[in-house]
C-alpha cells in the first residue's frame, strides 16, 4: 500500500482552477487532470474525466494496467460526448495521468502533458512522456532546448482526453521498492519549476503534505502562471 497526499492551488494569475485530482490510498487509486477550454469547460472536462475513470476502475473485477487504459478510454468518450452536446463546451478537453496499485506493481497511464515522476535514492526520473508538439515534433526535428522553450508551439498538446475518438494512452508498469516516492503533477508545476528544484524539494525533510506544499510554493515563487496540482505517493 502507498501513503499519499494531494493538493491543488489556482496559482498566482488565474481566478479559477481547471485542475482536478483524486487520491484514495485505501483502494490504491490516484488520478490527476488539467482541463482546457476556458473556465467552465476546463473545470468540467477535468472533473468529468476523473470521475468517469474512477467509476470504471471501481466497477472492475481485477486491478490491472488494462483496466486503467479502459478507464481512460471511457473518460475520453464521456468528455467528447459532453463537448459535442453543448456549443459552449466545444473544444474542451483535459490531460489525465493516473496510477493504480496492481498487487506489488504500480500501473501508470497518461494522456497529454501531466506527468508522473519517480523519486528514489536521491534521483528524480520522469516516468511519463509528454504528448506535446515540443516532445513529439520539435525535438525530433532537432530544435535545441533553448529554442523549444520560446517556440510558439511549446504549449500545444498532440493528444488530450475529449478531443478526438482515437486516443493514444501511454502506459508504464513499475514495481516500487520500499521508500520509493512518486509525484503526479500538472504543468503548473513542471512547466515553471526545474527538475533540479523538484528533486531538491523532495529531498527535504518532512511529511508528504509538507513537501507537496513546498512544491506548490516553489511554483508560486516562480510566478504561478497556471493552476498547480501535486500528488505525492510513497511506498511504505
Amino acid at each position: 500500500m502507498l501513503e499519499a497526499f494531494g493538493v491543488s492551488d489556482p496559482g498566482c494569475v488565474r481566478q479559477n482552477n481547471e485542475d482536478y485530482y483524486y487520491v484514495d490510498p485505501s483502494l490504491g487509486v490516484y488520478l490527476l487532470a488539467d482541463g482546457m477550454g476556458g473556465a467552465v469547460a476546463g473545470e468540467m472536462a477535468s472533473r468529468l474525466a476523473v470521475e468517469t475513470a474512477l467509476k470504471h476502475i471501481y466497477a472492475g473485477n481485477e486491478r490491472s494496467p488494462e483496466l486503467l487504459v479502459r478507464a481512460f478510454e471511457e473518460a475520453n468518450r464521456q468528455v467528447l460526448s459532453a463537448a459535442q452536446a453543448k456549443v459552449e463546451l466545444n473544444g474542451m478537453g483535459t490531460t489525465l495521468v493516473g496510477a493504480i496499485e496492481c498487487g506489488a506493481n504500480l500501473a501508470i497511464s497518461s494522456v497529454g502533458d501531466s506527468r508522473a515522476y519517480l523519486y528514489e535514492n536521491g534521483q528524480l526520473t520522469s516516468i511519463t512522456e509528454d504528448q506535446t508538439w515540443v516532445n513529439e515534433v520539435g525535438r525530433k526535428i532537432g530544435l535545441d532546448e533553448s529554442k523549444l522553450r520560446e517556440h510558439p508551439m511549446r504549449h500545444v498538446l498532440t493528444m488530450a482526453i475529449g478531443v478526438e475518438s482515437a486516443l493514444r494512452v501511454r502506459n508504464y508498469l513499475i514495481e516500487p521498492i520500499d521508500g520509493a516516492e512518486f509525484l503526479l503533477c500538472s504543468d503548473g508545476l513542471h512547466g515553471v519549476v526545474s527538475p533540479e528544484t523538484i528533486r531538491d524539494t523532495l529531498a527535504t525533510e518532512g511529511t508528504l503534505e509538507e513537501r507537496a506544499w513546498r512544491l506548490v510554493d516553489a511554483a508560486k515563487a516562480a510566478g504561478g502562471p497556471d493552476n498547480i496540482t501535486v500528488v505525492l505517493l510513497r511506498k511504505r
